[in-house]
């Protein structure tokens, strides 16, 4: 088969493909499902279903909290409500830094959930970035991680808080509203680690 008799074929199952694509549809013709793994944003129905399998902890509300993060939202992924960053960090806390793709911030995850659960331990609260919200709910169901949570969209809470781009990044914030990064260790793989870098 000649070039130009090649071309002419898929010029001619383009222009099909066009006019099926385009061609009405009655009332009755069903639209084709498509499938959820094809989807390239979560319906409000796959989010809720999400989130009540994940079941984390509310995220919280105070007063005050860091300077450098008042007017700084973002997304409680326990109810997805917008939530002030600052007034959920008032006072000493542990802000961690993650995303669903990151391998090692899965072990980390499930380290800080431990710790958070012990006596005396301050906040901790994981900012979900750089990744849709659902695919974080969806890990952290499975899991089992129920930390208070919340989805930067913007990238605001990490900037604020001058963290790298690099996951899993983690911040510890003094009761005077500074903040400190964490840079030993890097990835968190103990309640002991934990204990320690908060002090």
């Amino acid at each position: 088969m000649s070039s130009a008799a090649r071309w002419s074929v898929v010029v001619l199952v383009l222009a099909i493909a066009g006019v099926v694509a385009l061609w009405p549809r009655t009332p009755d013709e069903p639209t084709p499902e498509v499938p959820r793994s094809q989807r390239t944003t979560a319906s409000p129905e796959d989010v809720r279903q999400a989130r009540d399998r994940a079941a984390l902890r509310p995220c919280p509300r105070g007063e005050g909290g860091p300077p450098q993060l008042r007017g700084v939202t973002a997304v409680c992924m326990s109810d997805g409500g917008t939530v002030d960053v600052a007034s959920a960090l008032s006072g000493r806390a542990l802000v961690n830094f993650w995303a669903p793709w990151c391998v090692p911030c899965r072990e980390e995850l499930r380290v800080l959930d431990e710790y958070a659960q012990q006596p005396g331990s301050v906040p901790v609260l994981a900012v979900q970035v750089r990744s849709k919200e659902e695919d974080g709910l969806e890990l952290l169901a499975d899991l089992g991680v129920r930390l208070p949570s919340v989805v930067d969209e913007a990238d605001a809470v990490r900037k604020a808080l001058h963290a790298p781009n690099a996951l899993p990044a983690s911040v510890v914030l003094a009761a005077d509203g500074s903040s400190r990064l964490v840079t030993d260790p890097t990835v968190f793989t103990s309640v002991e680690q934990v204990r320690e870098v908060v002090g």
